[in-house]
Protein backbone atom coordinates (compact mmCIF):
# COMPACT_ATOMS: atom_id res chain seq x y z
CA UNK A 1 0.00 0.00 0.00
CA UNK A 2 1.19 2.92 -0.88
CA UNK A 3 1.52 5.26 2.86
CA UNK A 4 0.46 8.30 0.82
CA UNK A 5 -3.18 7.16 0.39
CA UNK A 6 -3.31 8.18 4.28
CA UNK A 7 -3.99 11.64 4.83
CA UNK A 8 -4.78 13.79 7.75
CA UNK A 9 -7.82 12.83 9.34
CA UNK A 10 -8.49 16.36 10.75
CA UNK A 11 -9.31 17.65 6.74
CA UNK A 12 -12.53 18.67 5.60
CA UNK A 13 -13.30 15.98 3.08
CA UNK A 14 -14.69 17.14 -0.59
CA UNK A 15 -16.05 14.65 -1.99
CA UNK A 16 -18.35 15.12 -5.23
CA UNK A 17 -21.78 16.13 -4.66
CA UNK A 18 -23.44 14.33 -7.50
CA UNK A 19 -22.33 10.98 -6.36
CA UNK A 20 -24.21 11.50 -3.08
CA UNK A 21 -26.83 13.82 -3.90
CA UNK A 22 -25.93 16.56 -1.61
CA UNK A 23 -26.78 20.14 -1.76
CA UNK A 24 -24.21 22.34 -1.05
CA UNK A 25 -22.46 23.32 2.12
CA UNK A 26 -22.99 26.14 4.38
CA UNK A 27 -21.75 26.70 7.94
CA UNK A 28 -24.29 30.02 9.09
CA UNK A 29 -24.54 31.18 12.44
CA UNK A 30 -27.01 29.60 14.69
CA UNK A 31 -27.44 26.77 12.17
CA UNK A 32 -26.16 23.12 12.15
CA UNK A 33 -22.91 23.00 9.79
CA UNK A 34 -23.58 21.31 6.48
CA UNK A 35 -21.95 18.27 5.78
CA UNK A 36 -21.97 14.51 6.42
CA UNK A 37 -21.95 12.74 9.84
CA UNK A 38 -19.81 9.92 9.75
CA UNK A 39 -20.46 6.70 12.84
CA UNK A 40 -20.50 2.72 13.44
CA UNK A 41 -22.42 2.09 16.09
CA UNK A 42 -20.73 -0.42 18.35
CA UNK A 43 -23.05 -3.35 17.67
CA UNK A 44 -22.83 -2.98 13.93
CA UNK A 45 -20.40 -4.39 11.15
CA UNK A 46 -21.23 -1.24 8.72
CA UNK A 47 -20.57 2.05 9.12
CA UNK A 48 -22.45 5.10 7.54
CA UNK A 49 -22.90 8.28 6.35
CA UNK A 50 -25.88 10.72 6.83
CA UNK A 51 -26.90 13.47 6.23
CA UNK A 52 -28.81 16.91 8.40
CA UNK A 53 -32.38 14.92 8.10
CA UNK A 54 -30.28 11.65 9.31
CA UNK A 55 -30.59 10.00 6.02
CA UNK A 56 -28.10 7.49 5.19
CA UNK A 57 -26.54 8.56 2.11
CA UNK A 58 -23.58 6.06 2.20
CA UNK A 59 -22.55 3.12 4.18
CA UNK A 60 -19.49 0.65 4.14
CA UNK A 61 -20.50 -3.24 5.02
CA UNK A 62 -17.90 -5.08 7.11
CA UNK A 63 -17.00 -8.16 8.46
CA UNK A 64 -16.11 -6.42 12.35
CA UNK A 65 -17.53 -4.80 14.63
CA UNK A 66 -15.16 -1.16 15.47
CA UNK A 67 -12.75 -1.44 17.86
CA UNK A 68 -13.55 1.68 18.36
CA UNK A 69 -12.93 4.86 16.37
CA UNK A 70 -13.51 5.28 12.39
CA UNK A 71 -12.74 8.18 10.33
CA UNK A 72 -13.44 9.08 6.35
CA UNK A 73 -10.10 10.27 4.99
CA UNK A 74 -9.71 12.90 2.40
CA UNK A 75 -9.08 10.82 -0.21
CA UNK A 76 -12.80 9.34 0.13
CA UNK A 77 -11.65 6.13 1.92
CA UNK A 78 -12.67 5.14 5.17
CA UNK A 79 -10.40 4.36 7.55
CA UNK A 80 -11.87 2.55 10.49
CA UNK A 81 -10.41 0.20 13.51
CA UNK A 82 -11.79 -3.48 14.23
CA UNK A 83 -12.68 -5.96 16.77
CA UNK A 84 -11.05 -8.74 16.54
CA UNK A 85 -10.07 -9.65 19.60
CA UNK A 86 -10.15 -8.96 23.50
CA UNK A 87 -13.26 -8.76 25.61
CA UNK A 88 -12.50 -5.91 27.86
CA UNK A 89 -14.45 -2.34 26.64
CA UNK A 90 -12.83 -0.84 23.51
CA UNK A 91 -11.01 -3.67 22.49
CA UNK A 92 -9.52 -3.94 18.78
CA UNK A 93 -6.46 -5.85 17.37
CA UNK A 94 -6.53 -3.83 14.09
CA UNK A 95 -7.31 -0.95 11.54
CA UNK A 96 -8.82 -0.97 7.59
CA UNK A 97 -8.70 1.61 5.36
CA UNK A 98 -11.38 0.82 2.77
CA UNK A 99 -12.24 2.19 -0.62
CA UNK A 100 -16.04 3.94 -1.58
CA UNK A 101 -16.90 0.52 -3.31
CA UNK A 102 -16.00 -1.07 0.19
CA UNK A 103 -13.04 -2.72 -1.06
CA UNK A 104 -10.70 -3.21 1.94
CA UNK A 105 -7.14 -1.44 0.48
CA UNK A 106 -5.15 -1.80 4.17
CA UNK A 107 -5.60 -4.31 6.84
CA UNK A 108 -3.05 -4.07 9.18
CA UNK A 109 -3.30 -6.09 12.61
CA UNK A 110 -1.87 -5.22 15.97
CA UNK A 111 -2.90 -8.71 17.53
CA UNK A 112 -0.80 -11.10 19.90
CA UNK A 113 -0.61 -12.68 23.10
CA UNK A 114 1.46 -9.66 24.39
CA UNK A 115 -0.36 -6.91 23.13
CA UNK A 116 -3.86 -5.53 21.42
CA UNK A 117 -4.60 -2.13 19.85
CA UNK A 118 -7.95 -0.73 20.99
CA UNK A 119 -9.91 2.58 20.85
CA UNK A 120 -8.58 5.15 18.66
CA UNK A 121 -6.28 6.01 16.05
CA UNK A 122 -4.70 9.05 14.70
CA UNK A 123 -3.25 9.94 10.90
CA UNK A 124 -0.03 11.67 10.64
CA UNK A 125 0.37 14.68 7.58
CA UNK A 126 2.74 11.81 6.82
CA UNK A 127 0.61 9.67 5.99
CA UNK A 128 1.60 6.79 9.11
CA UNK A 129 -0.75 5.82 11.62
CA UNK A 130 -0.14 6.34 15.26
CA UNK A 131 -2.69 3.41 17.70
CA UNK A 132 -2.79 3.22 20.92
CA UNK A 133 -2.25 -0.53 22.46
CA UNK A 134 -2.61 -2.09 25.49
CA UNK A 135 0.66 -4.73 26.69
CA UNK A 136 0.46 -7.55 28.92
CA UNK A 137 2.73 -8.01 31.84
CA UNK A 138 2.67 -10.16 34.42
CA UNK A 139 1.50 -9.66 38.54
CA UNK A 140 4.95 -10.47 39.37
CA UNK A 141 6.63 -7.36 36.67
CA UNK A 142 3.49 -4.84 38.26
CA UNK A 143 5.16 -5.96 42.21
CA UNK A 144 8.87 -5.33 40.60
CA UNK A 145 8.19 -2.04 39.51
CA UNK A 146 6.88 -1.25 42.80
CA UNK A 147 3.15 -1.87 42.23
CA UNK A 148 1.62 -2.60 45.65
CA UNK A 149 0.66 -6.42 45.50
CA UNK A 150 -2.63 -5.72 47.53
CA UNK A 151 -3.61 -3.01 44.14
CA UNK A 152 -3.87 -5.89 41.91
CA UNK A 153 -6.56 -7.62 40.67
CA UNK A 154 -5.70 -11.08 38.67
CA UNK A 155 -2.52 -12.05 37.05
CA UNK A 156 -2.54 -9.83 33.97
CA UNK A 157 -1.23 -5.98 34.57
CA UNK A 158 -1.95 -4.26 31.09
CA UNK A 159 -0.10 -0.72 30.64
CA UNK A 160 -0.80 1.74 27.65
CA UNK A 161 1.67 2.08 24.70
CA UNK A 162 1.59 3.98 21.18
CA UNK A 163 2.96 2.88 18.19
CA UNK A 164 3.41 4.75 14.90
CA UNK A 165 2.85 2.58 11.46
CA UNK A 166 4.11 3.23 8.38
CA UNK A 167 2.03 1.55 5.48
CA UNK A 168 4.45 -0.92 3.62
CA UNK A 169 1.80 -3.53 1.65
CA UNK A 170 -2.05 -4.70 2.27
CA UNK A 171 -1.86 -6.06 5.35
CA UNK A 172 1.91 -4.56 6.48
CA UNK A 173 3.20 -1.83 8.16
CA UNK A 174 6.55 -1.17 9.74
CA UNK A 175 6.46 0.23 13.60
CA UNK A 176 8.81 3.38 12.87
CA UNK A 177 8.11 5.06 16.76
CA UNK A 178 7.07 3.47 19.91
CA UNK A 179 5.94 5.31 23.74
CA UNK A 180 5.49 3.20 26.59
CA UNK A 181 3.77 4.13 29.67
CA UNK A 182 5.91 1.72 31.48
CA UNK A 183 9.19 3.78 30.41
CA UNK A 184 7.68 6.55 32.60
CA UNK A 185 6.60 5.40 36.21
CA UNK A 186 7.33 7.11 39.54
CA UNK A 187 6.29 5.23 42.73
CA UNK A 188 6.35 6.09 46.58
CA UNK A 189 5.08 2.19 47.75
CA UNK A 190 8.36 0.12 47.88
CA UNK A 191 12.01 1.80 48.09
CA UNK A 192 13.48 -1.20 47.81
CA UNK A 193 11.96 -1.23 43.82
CA UNK A 194 12.96 0.79 40.72
CA UNK A 195 11.21 4.14 40.40
CA UNK A 196 10.38 4.83 44.10
CA UNK A 197 10.39 8.39 45.04
CA UNK A 198 7.97 11.12 45.62
CA UNK A 199 5.21 11.78 43.51
CA UNK A 200 4.52 15.17 43.86
CA UNK A 201 8.37 16.00 42.85
CA UNK A 202 7.73 13.74 39.68
CA UNK A 203 4.98 15.43 37.63
CA UNK A 204 6.37 14.55 34.38
CA UNK A 205 5.85 10.21 35.32
CA UNK A 206 3.11 8.01 36.49
CA UNK A 207 2.02 6.65 39.73
CA UNK A 208 2.63 3.74 39.57
CA UNK A 209 -0.19 2.81 42.29
CA UNK A 210 -2.62 5.29 41.21
CA UNK A 211 -5.66 4.53 40.89
CA UNK A 212 -5.72 2.00 43.72
CA UNK A 213 -8.28 -0.47 41.77
CA UNK A 214 -7.77 -1.65 38.45
CA UNK A 215 -10.33 -2.26 35.66
CA UNK A 216 -10.82 -5.34 34.17
CA UNK A 217 -8.02 -7.81 33.16
CA UNK A 218 -5.83 -5.43 34.46
CA UNK A 219 -6.18 -2.10 32.21
CA UNK A 220 -4.82 0.59 34.17
CA UNK A 221 -4.47 3.32 31.95
CA UNK A 222 -7.62 2.52 29.29
CA UNK A 223 -6.31 5.52 27.04
CA UNK A 224 -9.56 5.87 24.85
CA UNK A 225 -8.44 8.80 22.15
CA UNK A 226 -5.65 10.13 20.75
CA UNK A 227 -4.92 12.73 18.85
CA UNK A 228 -1.72 14.91 16.77
CA UNK A 229 -1.00 18.56 16.84
CA UNK A 230 1.72 18.67 13.72
CA UNK A 231 2.41 22.56 14.54
CA UNK A 232 4.10 21.43 18.10
CA UNK A 233 4.55 17.60 17.11
CA UNK A 234 3.03 16.62 20.45
CA UNK A 235 0.36 13.66 20.78
CA UNK A 236 -2.55 13.91 23.36
CA UNK A 237 -4.02 11.06 25.20
CA UNK A 238 -6.85 10.40 27.16
CA UNK A 239 -6.39 8.21 30.06
CA UNK A 240 -10.09 7.49 31.20
CA UNK A 241 -8.79 5.39 34.53
CA UNK A 242 -6.76 8.35 36.06
CA UNK A 243 -9.28 10.63 34.91
CA UNK A 244 -6.74 13.09 32.99
CA UNK A 245 -5.49 14.08 29.74
CA UNK A 246 -1.88 13.76 28.58
CA UNK A 247 0.41 15.37 26.44
CA UNK A 248 3.81 13.55 25.17
CA UNK A 249 6.60 15.02 22.60
CA UNK A 250 6.56 13.04 19.04
CA UNK A 251 9.72 14.84 17.95
CA UNK A 252 11.90 12.15 19.65
CA UNK A 253 13.37 8.61 18.54
CA UNK A 254 12.16 5.29 19.87
CA UNK A 255 14.87 5.34 22.27
CA UNK A 256 14.30 9.10 23.57
CA UNK A 257 10.69 8.61 24.03
CA UNK A 258 11.80 5.45 26.31
CA UNK A 259 14.03 7.66 28.57
CA UNK A 260 14.00 10.96 30.11
CA UNK A 261 15.89 13.82 28.09
CA UNK A 262 15.74 14.14 24.22
CA UNK A 263 13.27 15.94 21.51
CA UNK A 264 12.04 19.45 21.29
CA UNK A 265 10.53 19.62 24.63
CA UNK A 266 14.29 17.70 26.13
CA UNK A 267 12.26 15.69 28.40
CA UNK A 268 12.33 12.36 26.27
CA UNK A 269 9.11 10.65 26.89
CA UNK A 270 8.08 11.81 30.26
CA UNK A 271 4.79 13.64 30.41
CA UNK A 272 5.26 17.22 28.85
CA UNK A 273 1.41 18.08 30.20
CA UNK A 274 -1.40 16.81 32.33
CA UNK A 275 -5.06 17.71 33.36
CA UNK A 276 -8.31 17.18 34.90
CA UNK A 277 -7.26 15.32 38.11
CA UNK A 278 -4.52 16.30 40.36
CA UNK A 279 -4.41 14.06 42.85
CA UNK A 280 -3.16 11.31 40.38
CA UNK A 281 0.46 12.97 40.81
CA UNK A 282 0.05 14.49 43.73
CA UNK A 283 -0.56 17.59 43.49
CA UNK A 284 -4.49 17.89 44.91
CA UNK A 285 -7.13 15.13 46.37
CA UNK A 286 -10.22 14.52 45.37
CA UNK A 287 -12.30 17.61 45.60
CA UNK A 288 -9.54 19.09 43.05
CA UNK A 289 -10.75 16.58 39.86
CA UNK A 290 -12.39 18.23 36.74
CA UNK A 291 -12.26 15.20 34.31
CA UNK A 292 -14.63 12.23 35.37
CA UNK A 293 -14.08 9.26 32.54
CA UNK A 294 -13.31 11.93 29.67
CA UNK A 295 -12.95 10.63 25.94
CA UNK A 296 -12.24 12.24 23.08
CA UNK A 297 -9.85 14.69 23.63
CA UNK A 298 -8.60 16.79 21.45
CA UNK A 299 -6.94 20.08 19.71
CA UNK A 300 -9.28 22.36 17.90
CA UNK A 301 -8.18 22.82 14.69
CA UNK A 302 -6.51 25.59 12.83
CA UNK A 303 -9.00 27.90 11.44
CA UNK A 304 -11.98 26.87 14.08
CA UNK A 305 -13.12 29.08 17.09
CA UNK A 306 -10.88 28.20 19.73
CA UNK A 307 -8.04 26.65 17.55
CA UNK A 308 -5.57 25.51 19.70
CA UNK A 309 -7.66 25.03 22.73
CA UNK A 310 -8.38 21.33 23.84
CA UNK A 311 -12.09 19.70 23.71
CA UNK A 312 -13.02 17.32 25.93
CA UNK A 313 -15.78 15.25 26.25
CA UNK A 314 -16.32 15.06 30.09
CA UNK A 315 -18.54 12.08 30.98
CA UNK A 316 -19.39 12.78 34.22
CA UNK A 317 -18.80 9.45 35.78
CA UNK A 318 -19.40 9.56 39.85
CA UNK A 319 -18.70 13.28 39.79
CA UNK A 320 -19.45 15.20 42.93
CA UNK A 321 -22.34 17.50 41.35
CA UNK A 322 -24.08 14.51 39.98
CA UNK A 323 -24.52 12.35 37.14
CA UNK A 324 -24.42 14.53 33.63
CA UNK A 325 -22.13 14.93 31.04
CA UNK A 326 -20.40 18.35 29.76
CA UNK A 327 -18.36 19.30 26.84
CA UNK A 328 -15.44 21.24 28.12
CA UNK A 329 -12.66 23.89 26.50
CA UNK A 330 -9.89 24.45 28.33
CA UNK A 331 -6.56 26.46 27.56
CA UNK A 332 -3.39 24.80 27.81
CA UNK A 333 -0.54 27.04 29.46
CA UNK A 334 1.54 26.55 26.32
CA UNK A 335 3.91 28.60 24.31
CA UNK A 336 5.02 29.05 20.64
CA UNK A 337 7.49 26.37 21.18
CA UNK A 338 5.30 23.48 22.95
CA UNK A 339 6.73 24.19 26.68
CA UNK A 340 4.15 24.36 29.48
CA UNK A 341 4.11 26.00 32.51
CA UNK A 342 4.11 24.77 35.82
CA UNK A 343 4.53 26.44 38.92
CA UNK A 344 6.83 24.24 41.17
CA UNK A 345 4.33 22.54 44.01
CA UNK A 346 1.49 23.70 41.96
CA UNK A 347 -1.01 21.77 39.62
CA UNK A 348 -1.46 22.28 36.17
CA UNK A 349 -3.43 25.03 34.89
CA UNK A 350 -6.17 26.02 34.04
CA UNK A 351 -7.90 26.41 37.25
CA UNK A 352 -11.17 25.85 35.35
CA UNK A 353 -12.45 25.52 31.14
CA UNK A 354 -13.01 28.46 29.32
CA UNK A 355 -16.32 27.31 27.84
CA UNK A 356 -18.63 24.29 29.57
CA UNK A 357 -21.68 22.67 27.40
CA UNK A 358 -24.08 20.72 29.78
CA UNK A 359 -27.64 20.61 29.07
CA UNK A 360 -30.37 23.08 30.78
CA UNK A 361 -31.52 20.38 33.04
CA UNK A 362 -28.06 18.83 33.14
CA UNK A 363 -28.85 15.44 34.13
CA UNK A 364 -30.95 15.14 31.02
CA UNK A 365 -27.37 14.73 29.21
CA UNK A 366 -25.30 11.89 30.87
CA UNK A 367 -23.43 9.17 28.70
CA UNK A 368 -21.11 7.55 31.37
CA UNK A 369 -18.93 5.78 28.63
CA UNK A 370 -18.05 6.12 25.23
CA UNK A 371 -19.06 9.33 23.68
CA UNK A 372 -17.37 12.46 21.59
CA UNK A 373 -17.63 15.83 20.96
CA UNK A 374 -15.90 18.22 18.26
CA UNK A 375 -15.79 21.95 17.63
CA UNK A 376 -17.23 23.01 13.89
CA UNK A 377 -15.62 25.19 11.42
CA UNK A 378 -18.72 27.75 12.01
CA UNK A 379 -18.40 27.88 15.53
CA UNK A 380 -20.49 25.02 16.46
CA UNK A 381 -20.05 21.94 18.54
CA UNK A 382 -20.83 18.62 17.80
CA UNK A 383 -21.90 16.03 20.24
CA UNK A 384 -22.05 11.94 20.31
CA UNK A 385 -23.97 11.15 23.70
CA UNK A 386 -22.93 7.73 22.82
CA UNK A 387 -24.60 5.46 25.32
CA UNK A 388 -27.75 6.45 24.01
CA UNK A 389 -26.91 7.36 20.47
CA UNK A 390 -27.74 10.57 20.74
CA UNK A 391 -26.13 12.54 18.17
CA UNK A 392 -26.68 16.82 18.90
CA UNK A 393 -25.37 20.08 17.80
CA UNK A 394 -25.12 23.47 19.66
CA UNK A 395 -23.79 27.12 19.44
CA UNK A 396 -21.70 28.66 21.12
CA UNK A 397 -23.98 29.58 23.81
CA UNK A 398 -25.41 26.32 24.09
CA UNK A 399 -29.01 26.72 21.74
CA UNK A 400 -29.26 23.26 20.23
CA UNK A 401 -29.73 23.85 16.28
CA UNK A 402 -29.79 20.10 15.04
CA UNK A 403 -30.32 16.23 16.93
CA UNK A 404 -30.46 12.50 15.87
CA UNK A 405 -30.95 9.39 17.61
CA UNK A 406 -29.52 6.30 16.09
CA UNK A 407 -31.46 3.39 15.45
CA UNK A 408 -28.67 1.21 13.63
CA UNK A 409 -28.52 -1.67 14.34
CA UNK A 410 -32.06 -1.96 15.91
CA UNK A 411 -33.21 0.98 18.98
CA UNK A 412 -32.25 -1.37 21.28
CA UNK A 413 -28.11 -1.40 20.76
CA UNK A 414 -27.90 1.89 19.05
CA UNK A 415 -24.46 2.67 21.05
CA UNK A 416 -21.82 5.01 19.27
CA UNK A 417 -18.45 5.84 20.10
CA UNK A 418 -17.89 8.73 18.82
CA UNK A 419 -18.74 11.38 15.44
CA UNK A 420 -17.59 13.07 12.94
CA UNK A 421 -19.26 16.01 10.96
CA UNK A 422 -17.35 16.09 7.33
CA UNK A 423 -17.63 19.11 5.04
CA UNK A 424 -19.29 18.27 1.28
CA UNK A 425 -17.80 20.51 -1.58
CA UNK A 426 -19.22 21.70 -4.93
CA UNK A 427 -18.23 19.94 -7.91
CA UNK A 428 -15.95 22.28 -10.08
CA UNK A 429 -18.31 23.73 -13.04
CA UNK A 430 -17.72 23.57 -16.54
CA UNK A 431 -18.87 26.45 -17.93
CA UNK A 432 -18.54 29.07 -21.47
CA UNK A 433 -18.25 27.92 -25.07
CA UNK A 434 -15.45 26.19 -26.38
CA UNK A 435 -14.33 26.49 -29.89
CA UNK A 436 -13.66 23.60 -32.90
CA UNK A 437 -9.80 22.84 -33.40
CA UNK A 438 -7.43 21.40 -35.49
CA UNK A 439 -8.30 17.82 -33.93
CA UNK A 440 -11.80 17.97 -33.29
CA UNK A 441 -14.71 20.02 -31.39
CA UNK A 442 -12.72 22.14 -29.04
CA UNK A 443 -10.51 21.86 -26.09
CA UNK A 444 -12.07 20.86 -22.31
CA UNK A 445 -11.57 22.01 -18.84
CA UNK A 446 -11.50 19.41 -15.93
CA UNK A 447 -9.36 18.49 -13.12
CA UNK A 448 -7.65 15.98 -10.68
CA UNK A 449 -7.15 15.71 -7.22
CA UNK A 450 -8.95 18.27 -4.26
CA UNK A 451 -10.17 21.22 -4.08
CA UNK A 452 -9.69 21.59 -0.61
CA UNK A 453 -7.25 24.37 0.53
CA UNK A 454 -5.74 22.20 3.45
CA UNK A 455 -5.08 19.46 0.92
CA UNK A 456 -3.36 21.22 -1.52
CA UNK A 457 -3.92 18.77 -4.42
CA UNK A 458 -5.54 20.38 -7.33
CA UNK A 459 -4.59 19.74 -10.67
CA UNK A 460 -5.88 21.60 -13.68
CA UNK A 461 -6.11 19.29 -16.48
CA UNK A 462 -7.51 20.49 -20.48
CA UNK A 463 -8.18 17.38 -23.21
CA UNK A 464 -8.78 17.94 -27.13
CA UNK A 465 -6.16 20.13 -27.66
CA UNK A 466 -3.53 20.05 -30.54
CA UNK A 467 -0.68 17.47 -29.59
CA UNK A 468 2.95 19.21 -28.88
CA UNK A 469 2.23 22.36 -29.03
CA UNK A 470 2.54 25.14 -26.77
CA UNK A 471 -0.01 26.48 -24.15
CA UNK A 472 -0.55 27.85 -20.73
CA UNK A 473 -3.26 27.93 -17.64
CA UNK A 474 -4.99 31.27 -16.67
CA UNK A 475 -7.23 32.53 -14.11
CA UNK A 476 -9.61 35.26 -12.73
CA UNK A 477 -12.54 36.33 -10.60
CA UNK A 478 -15.23 36.87 -13.43
CA UNK A 479 -16.76 34.73 -16.29
CA UNK A 480 -16.68 36.05 -19.78
CA UNK A 481 -17.30 34.97 -23.24
CA UNK A 482 -15.57 37.39 -25.11
CA UNK A 483 -14.34 36.33 -29.02
CA UNK A 484 -10.68 36.59 -29.51
CA UNK A 485 -8.16 34.76 -32.04
CA UNK A 486 -10.02 31.86 -33.16
CA UNK A 487 -11.76 30.86 -29.63
CA UNK A 488 -13.92 32.24 -27.18
CA UNK A 489 -12.08 33.94 -23.94
CA UNK A 490 -14.26 32.45 -21.11
CA UNK A 491 -12.51 34.39 -17.88
CA UNK A 492 -12.78 38.05 -17.25
CA UNK A 493 -11.58 40.60 -14.70
CA UNK A 494 -7.69 40.61 -14.16
CA UNK A 495 -6.51 37.61 -15.19
CA UNK A 496 -3.48 35.86 -13.94
CA UNK A 497 -1.09 33.67 -16.03
CA UNK A 498 0.53 30.57 -14.58
CA UNK A 499 4.51 28.70 -16.86
CA UNK A 500 3.94 27.84 -20.10
CA UNK A 501 3.76 24.16 -20.92
CA UNK A 502 3.78 21.60 -23.63
CA UNK A 503 1.06 19.22 -24.72
CA UNK A 504 1.36 15.90 -24.63
CA UNK A 505 1.17 13.47 -27.66
CA UNK A 506 -2.50 12.43 -26.84
CA UNK A 507 -3.70 16.51 -26.75
CA UNK A 508 -3.58 16.85 -22.71
CA UNK A 509 -2.28 19.41 -20.56
CA UNK A 510 -1.75 19.15 -16.83
CA UNK A 511 -0.44 21.50 -14.15
CA UNK A 512 -0.42 21.00 -10.36
CA UNK A 513 -1.33 23.80 -8.72
CA UNK A 514 0.44 24.48 -5.04
CA UNK A 515 -1.61 26.93 -3.70
CA UNK A 516 0.85 28.15 -1.22
CA UNK A 517 3.36 29.05 -3.68
CA UNK A 518 1.27 31.39 -6.46
CA UNK A 519 1.89 33.47 -9.41
CA UNK A 520 1.90 37.31 -8.55
CA UNK A 521 0.46 38.30 -5.45
CA UNK A 522 -2.61 35.40 -6.05
CA UNK A 523 -3.87 33.72 -3.11
CA UNK A 524 -6.44 31.24 -2.74
CA UNK A 525 -8.68 30.71 0.63
CA UNK A 526 -11.22 28.41 1.46
CA UNK A 527 -15.02 30.05 0.33
CA UNK A 528 -13.06 31.85 -2.87
CA UNK A 529 -14.50 31.07 -6.39
CA UNK A 530 -11.94 31.02 -8.78
CA UNK A 531 -11.88 30.10 -12.91
CA UNK A 532 -9.94 28.73 -14.95
CA UNK A 533 -9.13 27.97 -19.17
CA UNK A 534 -6.30 26.67 -20.89
CA UNK A 535 -4.72 28.80 -24.17
CA UNK A 536 -2.93 27.01 -26.95
CA UNK A 537 -1.13 27.34 -29.75
CA UNK A 538 -3.26 25.61 -33.39
CA UNK A 539 -1.02 26.72 -36.46
CA UNK A 540 -3.01 24.63 -38.42
CA UNK A 541 -6.14 25.87 -37.65
CA UNK A 542 -8.21 29.67 -38.22
CA UNK A 543 -5.95 32.77 -38.81
CA UNK A 544 -4.85 33.42 -35.43
CA UNK A 545 -3.17 30.65 -34.82
CA UNK A 546 -4.37 30.33 -31.47
CA UNK A 547 -7.35 29.21 -29.47
CA UNK A 548 -9.13 28.84 -25.71
CA UNK A 549 -10.53 25.87 -24.04
CA UNK A 550 -13.64 26.73 -22.37
CA UNK A 551 -13.91 27.28 -18.41
CA UNK A 552 -13.66 25.76 -15.10
CA UNK A 553 -15.19 27.32 -12.23
CA UNK A 554 -14.09 26.08 -8.50
CA UNK A 555 -15.28 27.50 -5.53
CA UNK A 556 -11.89 25.90 -2.91
CA UNK A 557 -13.38 24.49 0.28
CA UNK A 558 -11.06 24.26 3.75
Amino acid sequence: MDKQRLLPSALLLCVPLASIGLGSAGDRSGEPFDGLTLFQPLASTTTYLIDLDGVVVHSWAGSYTPGNAVYWLENGNLLRTIHTDGTVGGSGGGVQEVDWDGDVVWDFRYSSSSYLSHHDVEVLPNGNLLMIAWEYLTRAEAIAAGRNPAYIQGQVFAPDHVIEVEPTGPTTGNIVWEWHVWDHLIQDYDPTKANYGVVADHPQRVDLNYPPKVAQKGDWNHLNSIDYNPELDQILLSSHAQDEIWVIDHSTTTQEAAGHTGGNSGMGGDILYRWGNPEAYGAGTASDQQLFAQHDAQWIEPGRPGEGNILIFNNGKNRPGGSYSSVDQIVPPVDAQGHYTLVPGSDYEPASPVWVYTAPVPSTFYSQNISGAERLPNGNTLVCSGAQGWFFEVTDAGELVWEHVNTLPNSQQNHVFKIRRYQVCEDPVSYCQTSPNSVGAGALMTYAGSISVAANDLTLVSTGCPPNQFGLFYTGPDPATTPVGDGILCVGGSLTRFPALQIDDLGIAEMALDLDSLPGSLTVEAGDLWRYSFWYRDPGFGSAGYNFADGLEVTFCP
